[in-house]
């Protein structure tokens, strides 16, 4: 028996509903497209055919209200039986469930299993990767094209506020990560259409004083504070009003979060230094903390698919012109990226294991399966200088910045320099590095060792 492709519905914009990449669900009315988004906030759970009407109408029905609304899931039943669903009678309601195990997905469960997957995570950069997941899946206003303000606020108008919630924690932590940039990006289209929201704020305050931008924060304070005067009644809060007081001084408690350790920046982004003589190991090492248990908050460079593309094209395993349209791929398709840039985390912990423990078989035919696949989309050409080369063609796609590695560490792992690799003993390192004369201990990092076996 064939089972038929999982569906992704999209409530967070335009209703639509989408399968492997192409529209259906085309046909449904205006109004069953609404019914079927009210059931789908609800996933498995019974709505009322007195809520469904009171929705469907905003609260002034037509006299034959409940039987329109018995056609309405008739059709809904009709369209949705061809991809597995069913809408369930429940007593005097309807449900439509949705299996897990189904692989259906509705972006507003998305969005919020993301929020709290971001509230969890203790590290500012996977903070961020998952606020900008879930931010990512915002479209419009819930519902743009079936429902107005006033029954959008009756749907779930607690979204939208989770969504600036979202976005003021989100630059709360790329500010610990020192990137304002992103920061003033992000906020500054929102600041006038949001001037009370003082948490934003106060990011974009912080953002636009470490950009060197006083005199402008110190401007959107004053608009803020007119603006709480004259709507609200009141005054700045004690956060604000402190920040505010900061930014007068001048204080250096503003200023911007140092660098991570042992990193450059290249392209706007973060990369740990290149130390370990091989593409394979600098795919391996952090900014610290391999070791350490749990892992130095900020440790990790692999922070975004952008940073897996620009650290390619830093050690050469990609021109320059190729990490371009790989960025700009990943800004049309957010979900791919996140997904190869999640295969890439898991190949790092395979190809560590691997490195660092030939005996480790399940890592190494993990990294040999992957090795496989850049093989398969990979082409012999000859250069300018005479010499043949591979080169991984187009149909690679994102992925080409992870078989770009893998056909690195193949190469490494068929070499005899592979029986050279070390792996720093420091709790706070880990590094691999080659040792081709067996006479180091420690990596190049003066502080490893307790800064007694580090030059090496």
């Amino acid at each position: 028996m064939t089972t038929a492709p999982p569906l992704e519905f999209r409530l967070l914009g335009p209703f639509g509903a989408w399968q492997d990449g192409e529209r259906v669900l085309r046909g449904l009315r205006r109004q069953e497209r609404r019914l079927l988004a009210v059931l789908l906030l609800e996933p498995g759970a019974a709505v009322t055919t007195d809520r469904l009407i009171g929705l469907l109408w905003n609260d002034d029905p037509p006299a034959a209200a409940r039987a329109t609304v018995h056609t309405y899931v008739g059709r809904l039943r009709a369209a949705l039986r061809p991809y597995g669903l069913r809408v369930d009678t429940r007593h005097d309601g309807y449900a439509l469930d949705l299996p897990a195990t189904d692989g259906h997905r509705v972006d507003v469960t998305e969005f919020r299993a993301e929020l709290g997957r971001a509230a969890a995570a203790g590290d500012p950069a996977e903070k961020t990767r998952r606020y900008d997941r879930a931010l990512a899946l915002w479209r419009g206003p819930l519902l743009a094209d079936v429902v107005d303000d006033a029954l959008r606020d009756r749907l779930d108008g607690r979204l939208a506020e989770l969504r600036l919630s979202a976005l003021e924690q989100r630059a709360r932590a790329q500010l610990a990560m020192g990137l304002h940039e992103r920061v003033l990006a992000d906020l500054t289209p929102l600041a006038d259409e949001l001037p009370g929201r003082e948490d934003l704020v106060a990011a974009l305050m912080t953002a636009l004083y470490r950009a060197g931008r006083r005199a402008e924060a110190l401007e959107l304070y004053e608009r803020t504070r007119a603006y709480l005067a004259e709507e609200l009644g009141v005054g700045p809060g004690p956060a604000l009003a402190t920040l505010h007081h900061r930014v007068l001084t001048a204080d250096p408690r503003l200023d911007r979060p140092p660098a991570p350790l042992y990193a450059v920046r290249v392209d706007g982004e973060w990369l740990p230094w290149s130390t370990g003589g091989h593409p394979a190991l600098e795919f391996c090492n952090t900014f610290a903390g391999w070791r350490r248990a749990p892992r130095i908050p900020g440790s990790d460079w692999l922070r975004t698919y952008r940073t897996l593309a620009v650290w390619a094209g830093h050690l050469d395993l990609a021109e320059e012109g190729v990490v371009a349209g790989l960025v700009e791929r990943a800004e049309r398709s957010p979900r791919e990226a996140e997904a190869v840039l999640a295969e890439a985390r898991e190949f790092r912990t395979r190809l560590y294991a691997c490195l660092t423990d030939p005996t480790d078989a399940r890592a190494f035919a993990a990294v040999a399966a992957t090795a496989r696949e850049a093989a398969r989309a990979a082409v012999l050409t000859l250069g300018p200088d005479g010499l043949a080369h591979w080169r991984l063609t187009p149909a690679a796609g994102l992925r080409l910045p992870l078989y770009a590695t893998a056909r690195a560490a193949a190469d490494l792992l068929t070499d005899p320099r592979r029986l050279t690799i070390r792996a720093c003993p420091s709790d706070d390192c880990g590094w691999l590095f080659l040792d081709a004369a067996g006479r180091r201990r420690w990596c190049s990092l003066s502080t490893c060792g307790g800064g007694a076996g580090g030059g090496g």
